[in-house]
C-alpha cells in the first residue's frame, strides 16, 4: 500500500509541475510576442522615413507637409493655399514581408482647398509598396496594397480598413478582383476619435484588417496588375513574375489633415 501511494503522489507531482511548465511557456511566448512590437517612430522626428510627393524629388517634404509635433506624426496643410495635386507619402525605410502592422490614427481639421472629394478624411497604410526610389517623378501612388482609412462625415455611414490597389490586384473568395476598392464591413467612425488599425501580412498569402480589434476584411494573393502601366514597369525588371511577396511601408498625404500617434510593428516567421 505503502508503494502504492507514493506512486500515485509521485504522479500528481509530475502532473502539477506539467501543467505549470505549460502554463509559464504560454506567459512566456505571449509576453515574446508583445516584446517583439517594434514602433517605427520614434516619436522625435522622421529619422528612418523617407518622402515622395508627386511631381517632386525624393526627400523633398514639400510645404513641410510631415511633421513631428508633441510626439505625433502629423500630415498638415497650414502653409497650403491649395492643394494642387501634391500627393505624398512617407516610407519606413525596410522592406517587410510577414508581419503585423498596427497605426492608430485620427483625421483633424478641414480638407485643403483643391482636394478631390474621395479624399475627404482618407489616408492610407501602404503595404508591400514599391520602392520610393523607383518611383516616377510624377507618379501619385506607389505600386501597392493599400489598407485604407476613412473618417465619417457626421451623418453617412462610410467604412474603414477597407482595401485598395493602385498597380495592383488581389484574390477574394476564389475570385481575382480587379476592382480599384473594396469595401470592409468595419463600423463608421464620426469626429476626430483615434481608431486603431492593425494589419496581418502573410507575404503572398493572407492579408486580414482589423479596426478596432475586429477583423473587417480578408483577402488573399496580392499580385501586380499587368495593365498598369506603373506596375509594368516593375514587371519587366522582375521576370514578369505577378506575385507580391514583399515590399515597403508608406503612409499617405492626400489633402486632409491625419495624425498618427502609434505606428508599430511585429515581424512574423
Amino acid at each position: 500500500m505503502k508503494r502504492t501511494f507514493a506512486s500515485g503522489f509521485n504522479k500528481s507531482i509530475l502532473l502539477f509541475v506539467q501543467i505549470a511548465l505549460i502554463l509559464i511557456l504560454t506567459s512566456c511566448n505571449s509576453n515574446k510576442e508583445e516584446n517583439q512590437w517594434v514602433s517605427l517612430f520614434n516619436g522625435k522626428d522622421l529619422t528612418g522615413w523617407k518622402i515622395k510627393f508627386s511631381g517632386h524629388e525624393l526627400n523633398d517634404n514639400y510645404k513641410n507637409t510631415f511633421t513631428v509635433e508633441d510626439g505625433i506624426l502629423k500630415v498638415k496643410y497650414n502653409n497650403y493655399e491649395n492643394f494642387d495635386d501634391k500627393f505624398g507619402h512617407i516610407f519606413y525605410d525596410k522592406e517587410f514581408s510577414n508581419y503585423k502592422i498596427k497605426v492608430e490614427y485620427r483625421f483633424v481639421g478641414e480638407q485643403v482647398p483643391g482636394g478631390p472629394g474621395w479624399a475627404f478624411r482618407n489616408n492610407g497604410i501602404m503595404l508591400h509598396c514599391q520602392s520610393p526610389e523607383s518611383m516616377g517623378i510624377d507618379q501619385d501612388f506607389p505600386v501597392s496594397i493599400e489598407a485604407q482609412m476613412l473618417g465619417g462625415n457626421g451623418k453617412d455611414e462610410r467604412t474603414t480598413g477597407n482595401v485598395c490597389t493602385p498597380g495592383t490586384n488581389l484574390v477574394m473568395n476564389g475570385e481575382l478582383i480587379t476592382n480599384h476598392c473594396t469595401s470592409s464591413n468595419s463600423k463608421t467612425y464620426h469626429g476626430d476619435q483615434w481608431v486603431t488599425m492593425e494589419v496581418e501580412v502573410r507575404a503572398d498569402s493572407i492579408i486580414k484588417h482589423f479596426v478596432n480589434g475586429e477583423l473587417v476584411l480578408q483577402y488573399e494573393k496580392p499580385q501586380y496588375d499587368p495593365n498598369d502601366a506603373d506596375a509594368k514597369n516593375i514587371l519587366e525588371l522582375n521576370n514578369n513574375n505577378l506575385k507580391l511577396t514583399k515590399g515597403y511601408i508608406a503612409l499617405q498625404a492626400e489633402s486632409h489633415p491625419t495624425e498618427f500617434r502609434k505606428i508599430e510593428i511585429l515581424e512574423l516567421d
